[in-house]
């Protein structure tokens, strides 16, 4: 089918794909270099630093179901910038927040808002992107998300590298307040306003039903995915890769780009199927290149399968979830996915890390590509339930 050639990069997907980019940056830049922070400069035990994680997800988790509701009882816009501003507080908070205890609450407050603002942001995105180009459309947008991945950890660990931890919590905040002031200019009066519903929560104001599979698929990506980003660098680490594990960020966010124009115009064109089968086995055989890596370029060339594989699998299920529901109720469709994939990772970190303490990593990285193959069955299912949920001829 021919897809109309309606423009994606207006003035305010442009301004949502900076704000974005900004949250994440922080996001993974913190991620990368908090556990550092516990270790060199509270003198805390690998278990302590850990946490600092667990409790970001584990308060993300318990918000973003009731998000959905949130964004549609005070408007998508609202509580972005609400969102943005607490996001702000918390990332100049850490400039002077040293006890673990406090430390941790502050983790677990700084996750309710990434919560609501991704739920937002992603929300209004799928508004935000012509129909007829959605795939395209939301592609475009997941890469300011995969440029974070890169651009997050290499800065925070090159700041401090040649500064200290203070001089990263500023450049964070900073770059929040910017994510902030571009948020403000974008216009959402054309789009679906709040509907005046009261604030009370049903089961189907939680979880989107018509959603939930595609969203317990990404869930079990998620999971996988884990084994990359909870113990890719220390696994480099033992492999005496460590200096080739940036590079392997690197190589993950670039196959993920380049890729993506693509990615997006194939799922328009031909529909979800062409893109997540393919993706599905890319994602397989980086994960299990993984587990046999000796050397740096079986090393790189396990973060390109890898790149083009996760990164093909997350927005075509995002998009797929979107689509199964009815135009209104994109922001529940939305928290509802990013619930299962918040639920995924923490879930794959806290498992694998047993399996590899266990069995060592070849076994997690093996363990999680043939959960890939598996889950690709799973989504053959699926995909006929979202199809008549959503009357959908082509996925």
């Amino acid at each position: 089918m021919d897809v109309p050639h309606e423009k994606i990069w207006t003035k305010r997907f442009t301004s949502l794909f900076v704000t974005n980019l900004t949250v994440f940056f922080v996001f993974y830049g913190l991620v990368t270099t908090l556990p550092l922070y516990a270790l060199d400069v509270l003198k805390q035990t690998d278990k302590e630093a850990g946490l600092l994680l667990t409790a970001f997800l584990v308060s993300a988790i318990i918000v973003r179901p009731f998000s959905g509701k949130l964004l549609d009882v005070f408007g998508k816009h609202k509580l972005l910038l609400v969102g943005l501003t607490f996001y702000f507080i918390c990332s100049v908070l850490y400039l002077w927040i040293k006890p673990l205890p406090l430390l941790l609450a502050l983790r677990f407050f700084h996750g309710i808002w990434f919560s609501i603002i991704t739920t937002a942001a992603g929300s209004l995105a799928a508004d935000i992107v012509p129909t007829a180009r959605k795939g395209a459309g939301l592609g475009y947008y997941t890469m300011s998300t995969n440029l974070a991945v890169v651009i997050g950890p290499f800065i925070g660990l090159l700041v401090i590298q040649y500064s200290d931890f203070n001089t990263l919590f500023t450049i964070m905040s900073v770059v929040v307040l910017i994510g902030g002031l571009l948020a403000l200019t974008i216009k959402t009066e054309d789009l679906q306003q709040p509907t005046g519903a009261k604030l009370t929560f049903k089961l189907s104001d939680l979880f989107e039903r018509p959603s939930l599979p595609v969203a317990l698929i990404a869930s079990l990506v998620a999971f996988s995915y884990a084994s990359v980003l909870s113990f890719l660098s220390v696994y480099a680490q033992q492999k005496g890769l460590i200096a080739a594990a940036s590079w392997f960020y690197a190589v993950f966010a670039a196959s993920m780009l380049l890729t993506r124009p693509y990615v997006g115009k194939l799922y328009d064109q031909k529909g979800a199927v062409y893109v997540i089968v393919p993706a599905f086995l890319f994602f397989a055989a980086g994960l299990a290149m993984l587990a046999y890596v000796e050397g740096a370029a079986l090393f790189l060339v396990a973060g390109a399968f890898v790149g083009i594989g996760y990164g093909s699998l997350n927005t075509s299920l995002q998009a797929l979830a979107i689509q199964a529901t009815a135009p209104e109720r994109s922001s529940y469709a939305t928290a509802t996915y990013f619930t299962m994939f918040d639920v995924g990772i923490a879930l794959g970190s806290y498992v694998l890390g047993i399996v590899a303490m266990q069995s060592g990593y070849k076994t997690v990285y093996l363990g999680s590509a043939l959960l890939a193959l598996v889950v690709l069955g799973l989504y053959a299912i699926v995909k006929r339930r979202v199809q008549r949920a959503s009357q959908i001829e082509t996925l």
